[in-house]
């Protein structure tokens, strides 16, 4: 009888993950005729990073590890500066109001 790998079960889903933020964008984009990147695709980037981040630690493999370091790093920038830009456009939509 085979052992139950976890790690490999962890590295398998954060593949999946991984994957899943390019079926999304080209979804959107399908949707949209034109490219989009939804902001899903960089919580899929995220959530996959660090699974395989994970993985790649349990397997000591420091090419795999420093790609996905990388990676998550900027995948969270993304998400910060998406953050910021919806804050600003909402701010300006304010002050455009008259006052009552």
């Amino acid at each position: 009888m085979s052992k139950f790998d976890l790690w490999l079960i962890i590295g398998l889903v954060g593949q999946v993950m991984f994957s899943m933020r390019f079926i999304l964008q080209w979804i959107a984009s399908e949707k949209h005729k034109k490219s989009v990147i939804p902001i899903s695709f960089w919580y899929f980037s995220i959530a996959g990073s660090i699974l395989l981040l994970a993985y790649s630690i349990h397997r000591k493999d420091p090419v795999f590890i420093l790609g996905q370091s990388l990676g998550c790093v900027i995948y969270f920038r993304n998400l910060v500066l998406i953050d910021r830009d919806k804050r600003n456009t909402l701010a300006a939509h304010e002050n455009m109001q008259p006052d009552e």
